[in-house]
């Protein structure tokens, strides 16, 4: 009976290697609806667990819900959280022109009741998947998805915290209660938010006794996380592979703070 325990044995330790060697990030599209508008996000997780994770909500620059926010998704995913990147445009709504990104941004962002709807309608996607902590949630963004994280914390959103990537910084009016803690991550020579911007911002964010950080990178203009930056032929969008490694580090330091510190 001893040498079939013994191939017993075996055979379940390699069932075990087979099922943790196969194990990768995996991708599903999510549709959903918001006010009329027909959505569709991108869910990242990594199936090698079952166990319940930390959910972040990955928000688009304003080109739309694009392969580089699916890409970063994806990259949470590697780090064991599980990432929903959310659609705050309409399926298929994607550019690669600025004045079409800059028209569909400016419609969102001229009523921030309904900009924070939208956002939150994304947000509830992720808590409704059944892999998340309910109790652990944080939002990052990009550009556009940086100014729309900042006003998931001004609407007292329930997340730990939220991450803006060379996003414009929109001050919190002082009827705003922040309970999430804010990191932004800022381009030092980002033209399209000027010093004067950033000192609002802090004074706006002091005002109100919000817990944040900001860090500003040396001669880094605006879009320095994404590779393609410079592709679209505007002077201030300019890739910045050090700002982009750096910034990514610092959004792992918080994440690893709000998820252990806030209980």
């Amino acid at each position: 009976m001893k040498p079939t325990y013994r191939a017993f044995s075996i055979i379940g330790l390699f069932a075990v290697l087979g099922s943790t060697l196969n194990a990768e990030v995996q991708t599903r599209r999510i549709a959903y609806e918001e006010n009329g508008a027909q959505l569709e996000g991108v869910l990242a997780w990594d199936d090698s667990s079952d166990a319940a994770r930390p959910g972040v909500l990955v928000v688009h620059e304003w080109w739309g819900l694009n392969d580089y926010a699916e890409n970063r998704a994806r990259q949470l995913a590697e780090l064991g959280y599980i990432a929903f990147a959310l659609d705050m445009y309409g399926k298929g709504q994607v550019t690669q022109h600025p004045q079409q990104a800059g028209e569909w941004s400016s419609q969102i962002r001229a009523n921030s009741e309904a900009w924070r709807s939208r956002a939150n309608a994304g947000l509830d996607i992720l808590k409704a998947q059944p892999m998340v902590d309910q109790s652990k949630i944080a939002a990052i963004g990009y550009c556009f998805g940086g100014s729309t994280v900042l006003q998931l914390a001004y609407a007292d959103a329930p997340v730990r915290g939220v991450v803006s990537f060379h996003g414009a910084l929109v001050p919190p009016s002082e009827s705003d209660t922040i309970d999430a803690s804010v990191l932004v991550c800022h381009g030092a020579s980002d033209s399209f938010v000027p010093p004067e911007s950033v000192q609002g911002f802090e004074a706006a964010m002091q005002k109100v006794n919000a817990d944040y950080q900001l860090i500003s990178y040396g001669g880094a203009r605006h879009g320095f996380t994404n590779p393609n930056a410079g592709s679209f032929g505007i002077e201030n969008l300019k890739y910045d592979a050090l700002a982009d490694s750096r910034s990514w580090d610092q959004m792992q330091l918080f994440l690893d703070e709000i998820f252990q510190s806030k209980q």
